[in-house]
């Protein structure tokens, strides 16, 4: 009995240690040597299969938990079943559903949740033999799941499109070199709503904002520099926004001397959350009749600011007036090779060489630019000239500054579609 409880203890917490490991743990994981490490990377390379012998094998073990509990509480105890009717039956449950709460859920899913690779180290060797004893009857089981999956989804095909189906038909309609602007709008309508602030925001690394404690002179100077139309005010640091102020606003007391109080003139700040969607945000900016806004974490602290622009050319692209400079993120060498600076937005460069806004989804994590993204493949700070790789895209280190990937460059196998080339 105590040695079918351990192993359903086992199982039940290695079926969270296991599956509740990132894509970026397994990067680390594979560069570890140790052969327990080792052994949690090859079980997952096939985590249905692995997920389904766990299941087997631990509903045969509380199927023999449950008989061998009957059994034991049958020798234990003596029911007087005239006297007390259905007592026998409510004990036997109590028992069971106690004892395998307790050492098959409870126990053993809260200490892998607390340490999910020490848990998964530890007890791998059990859950390699349990993966090889329900083999053969996990993987028949995985197949037909497949099969009937499949079934579904042809059921469905119909009913709904994905993003990527979306982007194809658009490529489809027409192949007219004059017809790419409206192709790149209706591609932009199609991902629109499913982008979040946090993916299109400008960073707090690259806001430039002024502190409230600048004399007048600073202000225009700041003005000068940046040639910005509004700039956020803060006190002491960045997380303490209290307004911003518009150069418009500025402009009839360019004569006034350097002790102003420019203070005066500050707005209110807009505040938005960074998972905010931007559809949203848009129709907040109509109905307010806003272009700015400061975005904040979940913790209250500035992440940076978004505007109107930001948003509209998402739909549109870059939008340039008479005082923007020609500056790009993103340099293309050829069809399969670019530099991209590590403040580059995902979405920015996946619309650049037409690629789907999901593409890199499943390793992002939390991430939105193209240094996060390398962060998150490489599992720490890279060194200069230091490459990961994710399917058939590579990337490089080339630059970094202040501890900050300044330049990735990044490459595509030449077996990737031409249709990934910029126009």
């Amino acid at each position: 009995m105590g040695v079918l409880l351990f192993l359903s203890f086992v199982i039940a917490g290695s079926e969270v240690a296991f599956f509740s490991l990132s894509y970026k743990d397994i990067q680390v994981l594979k560069t570890k040597r140790h052969v327990p490490l080792q052994r949690i990377v090859q079980l997952l390379e096939n985590p249905k299969k692995l997920l389904t012998s766990m299941l087997i094998a631990n509903s045969f073990i509380n199927i023999c938990i449950i008989l061998i509990a009957n059994i034991l509480i049958d020798h234990l105890f003596v029911f007087d079943a005239a006297q007390y009717p259905g007592l026998e039956f409510l004990v036997k449950v109590v028992v069971v559903t106690l004892l395998l709460l307790f050492f098959g859920e409870i126990l053993p899913k809260v200490m892998a949740t607390q340490n999910n690779i020490r848990f998964a180290q530890d007890f791998g060797l059990i859950i390699q033999t349990v993966y090889f004893l329900f083999s053969n009857m996990s993987g028949l089981m995985v197949k037909y799941t497949n099969l009937i999956e499949k079934k579904l989804a042809q059921k469905n095909a119909g009913s709904s499109y994905s993003m990527e189906e979306l982007d194809h038909a658009i490529e489809l309609t027409s192949n007219e070199p004059h017809k790419d602007n409206e192709k790149k709008i209706l591609k932009g309508i199609v991902k629109f709503g499913n982008i979040s602030v946090k993916q299109i925001m400008k960073t707090r690394l690259d806001v430039h904002a002024i502190n409230e404690t600048l004399d007048f002179n600073g202000v225009l100077d700041s003005i000068k520099e940046f040639s910005y139309s509004r700039f956020p005010v803060y006190k002491d640091d960045l997380d303490t926004v209290v307004g911003m102020i518009h150069t418009k606003d500025v402009i009839p007391h360019l004569t006034e001397l350097t002790s102003f109080p420019w203070q005066s003139l500050m707005r209110p700040a807009y505040f938005v959350h960074e998972q905010k969607m931007i559809e949203d945000l848009l129709k907040e900016f109509q109905l307010k009749r806003i272009h700015f806004a400061v975005v904040v974490d979940e913790f209250g602290g500035t992440s940076g600011i978004i505007t109107l622009e930001d948003i509209l050319e998402e739909i549109v692209g870059d939008i340039k007036d008479e005082f923007d400079e020609e500056e790009s993120t993103i340099k293309k060498i050829d069809a399969y090779h670019y530099m991209v600076e590590g403040k580059t937005a995902i979405i920015d460069l996946c619309n650049y060489i037409d690629l789907p806004a999901t593409t890199f989804d499943s390793v992002k994590g939390e991430s939105d630019t193209m240094a996060g993204l390398f962060l998150e493949l490489a599992g720490e700070f890279p060194s200069l000239q230091q490459v990961v790789k994710f399917q058939s895209y590579s990337f490089t280190v080339l630059e970094i500054q202040k501890n900050r990937i300044h330049k990735i460059q990044m490459i595509i196998t030449p077996t990737i579609p031409s249709t990934f080339d910029h126009a």
